[in-house]
């Protein structure tokens, strides 16, 4: 495990937020991005490609406690490798997506 990976493990145990990985993975063109939040809050789900720049905002308002699951069809994006980032009042969690066309 990469040391980001135990951090981002022990982060969402602590606050009980926790991206889950997208499937499939490597996927082509759609995708299930899944996370959970331990009570409602504002969470915020964005795709960003290699360079930083956005491509998808699939979630942005409050949630309700719960796993929910959003999927992001990527038939226009060129194949390559995207970063899912879930952000709540209390944590950032990260992804990486994989697009093979």
């Amino acid at each position: 495990c990469e040391s980001g990976t135990i951090n981002n493990a022990m982060e969402s145990l602590a606050t009980g937020v926790a991206l889950l990985p997208n499937s499939p993975n490597p996927f082509n063109p759609m995708t299930e991005l899944s996370f959970s939040l331990p009570r409602s809050m504002h969470a915020s789900l964005t795709v960003y490609n290699a360079r930083g720049e956005v491509e998808a905002v699939l979630v942005d308002g409050v949630k309700s406690a719960g796993v929910h699951r959003v999927t992001w069809n990527a038939r226009n994006a060129p194949s390559g490798v995207y970063f899912s980032r879930l952000v709540t009042g209390e944590t950032v969690e990260t992804g990486k997506l994989i697009l093979l066309k």
